[in-house]
């Protein structure tokens, strides 16, 4: 930077700051040697974006200003909320702050780069909230709602929704997910939005209800970071990477990712029997399939912010009949997502569930979609629980 930060210069600054942030920087060293004046427009776009980074376990640090706009940020009252360093060894400082612990073990995999910490924990356990039996025929009635209390599923994904009587809720249901005792859904209505209860909010009478499901609970036993070598990881491929890491073959999985690029897919309509289709054919058929099924051909969502939930297994034949019926054939994983608004994620191991409560609780949700395996991502975090056969 050079000459004057105003309000003429300062719109293009926000804009390199930003870009710098989405192309995954969390530690950003801001030259000020040459800066001679800065305004309150200035000083506010480096606020805001101070803010935005702490918030993802990143700062902006200040090489050399010269007096003159030190003694700003100072009498404005903002120069507590910098590190101020004049000397390239303080940078060094900085970078090795911000610095994984040394317990972290590091492996490349296929291109994609892990970090991770183990963590001694008992297994966690797998259940199954209804069937898919009637999905296809779209034939579900009253009868196959699955009542689910919250504290008794820590994480799921299915066709869910909440509400008390069938009739206020059974044009409700859509792809959900449960995260940390936190439930999202997108109802498959004409013009969904995301719908959600923060496990804060949940008094004793509220319950999920789920045509077809799954649910799992347990402690993590890994917490890891990733990121592409060269380029973006796929989902499929990150599956296969974080199964080199343990032994276990049932895992499940709460994920938060940087989106570049999002496949995924949600029901239209409810697969209730008053809605099924009129020429007898199920939901999937070619000739009633873009009526019920939303499928994008193009990845889409760039640069939002995702938290997904789900599970992936490495020899489905080992799984139960009943369990093995939640992946799909041809699949490894069932994860739905949900897409949140665009902004910088932490990258420290040690925030993993500090960053998922923030994501949860602060950020605007957009829809839920049940993610496939092309989807692409810059970098994330992911917490492991290994699951009971």
């Amino acid at each position: 930077m050079k000459g004057r930060i105003d309000a003429l210069s300062s719109p293009d600054i926000e804009k390199e700051f930003n870009a710098l942030i989405l192309s995954g920087e969390r530690l950003i060293v801001s030259d000020l040697s040459e800066v001679n004046y800065i305004s309150s427009a200035g000083l506010r776009v480096f606020l805001g974006i101070q803010k935005q980074l702490k918030k993802a376990g990143g700062q902006i640090v200040l090489f050399r200003p010269i007096k003159s706009v030190l003694d700003v940020f100072r009498i404005s009252g903002l120069a507590d909320m910098f590190r101020i360093v004049s000397t390239m060894e303080e940078i060094g400082e900085s970078v090795r702050s911000e610095a994984v612990s040394p317990e972290v073990v590091s492996k490349e995999v296929e291109g994609i780069v892990i970090e991770y910490i183990k963590l001694a924990a008992d297994k966690g356990s797998l259940f199954i909230a209804g069937s898919q039996d009637n999905l296809a025929r779209a034939a579900y009635t009253e009868n196959d709602v699955i009542t689910v209390n919250p504290a008794d599923m820590q994480f799921g994904a299915g066709l869910g929704t909440f509400g008390d009587k069938y009739e206020d809720y059974n044009n409700l249901f859509g792809e959900s997910m449960v995260i940390n005792g936190n439930f999202f859904f997108y109802p498959a209505v004409k013009r969904p939005v995301a719908d959600f209860m923060i496990n804060s909010d949940v008094d004793a009478k509220f319950t999920y209800k789920f045509l077809h499901g799954f649910g799992f609970n347990g402690p993590y036993q890994h917490i890891l970071t990733f990121n592409g070598k060269e380029g973006f990881v796929e989902l499929d491929a990150l599956v296969n990477a974080i199964f080199d890491i343990t032994n276990a073959n049932i895992l499940g999985i709460a994920l938060l990712a940087e989106s570049k690029g999002l496949l995924g897919m949600h029901l239209k309509k409810v697969p209730i029997i008053e809605q099924r289709p009129d020429n007898g054919k199920d939901i999937f058929d070619p000739s009633n399939f873009p009526e019920w099924i939303d499928f994008p051909t193009e990845p889409g969502d760039v640069n939002h912010i995702i938290a997904g939930t789900g599970i992936a297994v490495k020899d489905k034949s080992l799984m139960s009949p009943e369990k093995r019926m939640v992946i799909s054939e041809g699949s490894s994983f069932h994860i739905h997502a949900g897409i949140f608004e665009k902004g910088p994620l932490s990258k420290q191991l040690n925030d993993f569930e500090k960053e998922l409560k923030r994501i949860l609780t602060e950020l605007r949700i957009s829809k839920v979609q049940h993610i496939l395996g092309k989807s692409r991502f810059s970098s994330g975090m992911a917490g492991i629980i290994e699951l009971k056969e």
